[in-house]
C-alpha cells in the first residue's frame, strides 16, 4: 500500500501498487467502491500484467482518508488524484476507470493532460442524471439532502444496494458518499461527454452488450472513441466477465493513436 498527501489539510489518497514497466496503469473504482476489490483480478490478468499498476481509492473511499470538509466534486476528485499521481511520479498513465471513476478520469484528462495518455472507460457516467427516489445509485443518494442522508437515509440506501455493493460502500465516508453522488448526478460544465469528445488521446468506452446501443455512440465514434459492447455482464463488467473485459481492455490499450498507422 502506498499513499500521498493530496490536500492542504493533509488528507491522503492510498493505493495498492503492483510493480512493472511504464507507462503506468491506473485503475479507478466507481461510487461507493474500492479499486483493489474491483480490479485485483484484472490487474493481474495474464493479458494485462507486466505494467506498473496503481489500484487507487479516491478520496473518501476505501482505504483513503474520508475528510468531511472536502466537497467531492468531480473536479476536486480529479485534482486530488492528480496530486497523488504526481507524488507517485506518474505521467502519461493509462487509465482504466469504472462508472464514477470514469467520470473522474475524463475530468482528470481534461484538467491535467500530461498525466493521462489513454482512457478505457467502463460503463462510465457521461451525462447529468436527475435525482430519483428509492434507487440505490447516485441518483437515489442525490435525492436526499445531506442532512437527510446522514440522519438515516444511508440506512435506506444500504438496504437497497444489497450486501455485495454495501461491503465496499460502507467503507465510504457518509459525507463523501452523498456529496460524490450529488456531484456525479449533477455532472460538469461542459458535461463529461463534451469533455470526452474534445480529448485527443486514444479512448474506449466499454458497456454491457445487454444494455443496447449507447446513446450518442455515433458522435463518440466520429470523435475517435471506440465503443465496445461486452457480452454476458452487467454494470460491473470486470467482475462479471473478466476474460472478455481483459481482451477488450488490451485491445483498447494497444490501439494506434489517431493519425498513426498500425505497426
Amino acid at each position: 500500500m502506498r499513499n500521498a498527501v493530496v490536500t492542504t489539510e493533509g488528507d491522503r489518497i492510498r493505493w495498492v501498487e503492483l510493480p512493472g514497466q511504464d507507462p503506468a496503469r491506473v485503475y479507478l473504482h466507481g461510487l461507493g467502491a474500492t479499486s483493489p476489490a474491483y480490479f485485483a483480478e484484472i490487474a493481474s490478468h495474464p493479458l494485462l500484467t507486466g505494467h506498473r499498476s496503481l489500484l487507487v481509492d479516491l478520496l473518501g473511499h476505501g482505504i483513503s482518508d474520508r475528510p468531511t470538509g472536502f466537497d467531492y466534486t468531480l473536479e476536486a476528485h480529479a485534482d486530488a488524484l492528480a496530486n497523488a499521481l504526481t507524488a507517485a511520479g506518474v505521467t502519461g498513465a493509462q487509465l482504466i476507470a469504472h462508472s464514477m471513476g470514469g467520470s473522474v478520469a475524463i475530468v482528470l484528462a481534461a484538467r491535467h493532460p500530461h498525466l493521462v495518455s489513454r482512457l478505457v472507460l467502463v460503463d462510465a457516467n457521461l451525462d447529468p442524471i436527475p435525482p430519483r427516489p428509492a434507487t440505490g445509485g447516485s441518483s437515489g443518494i442525490a435525492n436526499y439532502s445531506e442532512q437527510e442522508f446522514l440522519d438515516g437515509g444511508w440506512q435506506e440506501v444500504r438496504d437497497r444496494v444489497g450486501p455485495h455493493w454495501w461491503s465496499t460502500m460502507r467503507l465510504t465516508g457518509r459525507e463523501a458518499l452523498h456529496r460524490s453522488a450529488v456531484h456525479l448526478a449533477r455532472g460538469t460544465v461542459p458535461t463529461m461527454r463534451e469533455l470526452l469528445l474534445q480529448l485527443r488521446i486514444p479512448r474506449a468506452y466499454l458497456l454491457p452488450e445487454a444494455d443496447g446501443p449507447l446513446p450518442g455512440a455515433d458522435a463518440l465514434a466520429e470523435a475517435g472513441v471506440a465503443v465496445v459492447p461486452i457480452p454476458d455482464c452487467g454494470h460491473n463488467i470486470m467482475l462479471d466477465n473478466p476474460d472478455a473485459f481483459a481482451r477488450a481492455t488490451t485491445a483498447a490499450l494497444a490501439a494506434p493513436e489517431r493519425g498513426q498507422q498500425p505497426a
